[in-house]
Formats: C-alpha cells, structure tokens, sequence
C-alpha cells in the first residue's frame, strides 16, 4: 500500500494546541476559546493563510451495532421542496437531516460467501479477507489508519469504546470470536482493545490516576477555572461553563461507576473469577444499557470537543450480542432478536442504536467552533455488519454518515448505489473518499482502489 503522509505544516502544528486547565494530578484539555490570547492571536495571525474550517480539526468516528436493523424500517428519501424523509427507525436523527448521508447498497465484498458473524464482521473497516482457526489475520482498520495519520496531533491517538464484553473460543464457522468483538485492528494480527468500563475511559481522558481518581477532577482546577473565567469574553464564558457542567455531569455518573467497579474486582478476587468472565451488573459495568451508552458518546464528546482526541471507535453492541433490553419490553436477547429482525421488538433494538449515534451527533452539534459546531468538523458513521438478521444478508450494510468533515463532505443526501455493480458500491472505497478528507491519500485500501462516485 502506498501511503503518502503530508508533513504537518506551520499553521497545522500551531492549531493542534489547545488550552489546559492543570491541577494536582490532572490536565483537563479546554474546548476552543477564541478569545483567549494564545488562541486569538492564532486566529488572527492564520485568517489569511487558510479558510475558516482548517482552523479546526477533522475528527472520524464509528459507531456499530451488530446483527443488522429492521430491514422493512431503514431508508430515506428525499421529497418534494428537498427534504429527507426518514424511516422509523432513522427518526431519531430528523433534527439533523442538513447534516447527514443516508447511504444504501454498499457492501464488503470479502466478508460475502464466509460464512456467518464472525466471518461478516472482523473485516468491516479494513476489507481484507480473514484467516479462519487458531490465528487471528485481519487487517489494519480506516479508523486505525486515521489515526495513524492524524493520531501524534492530539495525546490520544484514538479512543477505542465498547458497552458489551469481548467473547473468546470459536464461532461454528471455524473463525475466533474475535471477529465478533473487535472493529478497530492497530494491524492485521492485533485489534484494538476495547475499553468498556466508563471510570477508565474518563480516567484516561483527563490523564487522571492514583488516588485523585476519588477526588473531583472540577475540585482540583477550579481555582484556574475561576481565573480563567474572569479572562475570557462573556460568549467564550457561556461556552466555558457548559463544558465543565458537562464535565461535572458525566463525572457524577462516573464516580458511582467506579465505586461499582472496584466493588466488582474485589468480587471476583474472592470467587477466584476473572472479571470480564462474570456478567453485568455484577462484572461491574452499568445494568442499565441506557445509561452505559449515553455515557459512552459523551466521553467521546468530550474527547472530540477538547481535541484530546480525533478518533474513536464505539461498539454499542457487538456481533453475537447477549444483550437484553427490558426497558424496549424486549424478552429474547440481541442475537436471537435479530433472528426475527422484521418483528416490532427489533425495530426498537435498531432505533435504540440508532437514538444513541444521534445524540452523539446532536451532542457534537451543540457544540460552537468557529462559525460552525465541533459536528460540522466531524465525520460519524453508523454502521451494522450485515442487513438483515434473519438472513444473515451482508449483500449490504446499513452505513449513515453525520458531519461534513469541515465542508470537504456534502451533506443532506440520501446515497443509493443499490442498482450498482459490485466494483462500483464496495465500503472500502467509501473509506478512500473519507480518508482522502483528511489529507490522507492512498492508492487503494482493502479491495478497492477508485473512490466511491457521487461521495
């Protein structure tokens, strides 16, 4: 693979600082304030070298949710005047239909004739064909491979989330479990480990360890907080006091987690159990699925807005799932739901998915940049490994996209490559489009070496 990286110029490497709050034992990274010095006169000194969107960064996230959606209740249309009309289960993103890509028909051409699950999903992002039995062989991720580019720019590389467990041993099929459980590969032998407890992913993102973990990470900077309250134009002030309300939100919820995890270790320490063996509640993670993934999307939020990261990756639920969902009056588990994917009860599955990369979205677009929002500088993808569970029919794949990547991605359109030959409606060659809008231009990725028309 050819693979030409730009060399960071002047402007970009002056835009990839950010301003810090630092306590004891923290650095909580501040969303964009234009009226701080440093960052006004960058602005200033810039205005003439770039437009106003490269003064911001592209972020690039995935969303996924295994066993496909509701085939009879996933499409959009535009209609008269150029509106988008929604399905029930794509109504939860109606707000935001200027600023989405509903697209149909795209398909990944290596995950076809292998077989069910794992064989359909271990090569989402990376289009490359997997290797059955005792040797996991996947393929560098386009998540991975953004953040390969773009990655040395911010302290985290990426941010790799998921809200259900890995599974180990085989599927029938003769491929790892593994496939099922991992998205995002940091090369073809390795995927990415998934972070599923929402203390650590907090933790991580404000650098926070040790002992302080029990004491507020609002407590340790408030004191800077004030004084930079105090410097900062009423508008940037707004701004300042809704992240760290935000902030002060997610680490209440974060705090109970914690004492629930540790709680949970010393469980499994008495039973001689290991921890991700046990199930949830009791492995330490949130009963309640809701909760677990809204606070998910806004630590990724958070990563996005402070730019203490450009990528991440979010397994709502993965392939093979065992999740249940009592709050939709759902009895059977995720994958056996899916089985009967035409049915009501997995209608409200997929649109609860579905709700939750909508309010990542919407989070994202509450967020002031500029003249636009921290979402008009993003890329979300929403994303299943096949159509329709009953079938296990990955001829196609649900993919939406949210953001318009700094206006370098139209938005506002429905994408029907259905009618398409194979060559011409391969994901991978959505990828290209993507990664080539961040700069990162490569002769092919997995199967596919021209980009997908119409993008």
């Amino acid at each position: 693979m050819n693979h030409r990286k730009k060399s960071a110029s002047p402007l970009d490497r002056r835009f990839s600082r950010r301003a810090f709050l630092r306590g004891v034992g923290v650095t909580m990274a501040l969303p964009w304030l234009e009226s701080l010095p440093g960052m006004k006169l960058l602005a200033s000194a810039s205005a003439a070298e770039a437009p106003a969107a490269a003064l911001f960064p592209t972020r690039f996230g995935v969303v996924f949710m295994g066993c496909g959606v509701n085939p009879n209740h996933w499409w959009a249309k535009k209609i008269e005047g150029g509106e988008m009309e929604l399905s029930k289960s794509l109504a939860p993103l109606s707000p935001l239909t200027a600023k989405i890509n509903v697209i149909d028909g795209l398909f990944n051409k290596q995950a076809t004739g292998q077989g069910i699950h794992p064989g359909q999903t271990g090569n989402l992002l990376s289009g490359v064909p997997l290797q059955r039995g005792a040797v996991i062989h996947s393929g560098t991720s386009v998540d991975q491979m953004i953040a390969n580019h773009i990655g040395q720019d911010t302290l985290q590389s990426s941010m790799v989330l998921a809200c259900e467990q890995p599974m180990t041993g085989y599927h029938e099929s003769n491929f790892s479990n593994a496939y099922s459980s991992h998205i995002s590969w940091q090369n073809a032998d390795s995927p990415m480990p998934n972070e599923m407890y929402p203390s650590l992913a907090f933790d991580s993102l404000f650098e926070n360890s040790g002992s302080l973990r029990n004491i507020s990470v609002l407590d340790r900077v408030k004191d800077r907080a004030a004084k930079l309250s105090r410097q900062i134009s009423s508008t940037d002030k707004e701004k300042l006091d809704e992240y760290l309300g935000s902030v002060r939100d997610v680490e209440r919820s974060i705090e109970r987690m914690r004492a629930d995890k540790d709680k949970a270790e010393t469980r499994a320490q008495a039973q001689g159990k290991p921890l991700l063996a046990m199930k949830r509640p009791d492995n330490g993670m949130p009963e309640d699925l809701r909760e677990h993934a809204r606070l998910m999307c806004d630590i990724v939020a958070l990563g996005f807005q402070t730019d203490k990261t450009r990528v991440a990756s979010l397994i709502l639920a993965r392939d093979l799932s065992s999740l249940y969902y009592p709050f939709l009056d759902v009895h059977e588990a995720h994958h056996s739901s899916s089985h009967n994917d035409t049915s009501e009860s997995y209608e409200r599955i997929s649109r609860f998915h579905l709700s939750q990369f909508a309010y990542l979205a919407q989070r994202l677009d509450e967020m002031p940049e500029g003249e636009g929002t921290v979402l008009d500088h993003s890329c979300l993808m929403f994303m299943s490994n096949m159509f329709s569970g009953t079938k296990h029919d990955n001829r196609k794949v649900p993919v939406i996209t949210a953001g318009g990547m700094g206006g370098r991605l139209k938005t506002g359109r429905v994408l029907d490559y259905s009618d398409h030959c194979d060559e011409d409606r391969k994901l991978c060659s959505l990828y290209l489009g993507l990664m080539d809008r961040v700069d990162l231009r490569l002769d092919h990725f997995g199967d596919a070496d021209t980009r997908l028309a119409a993008l």
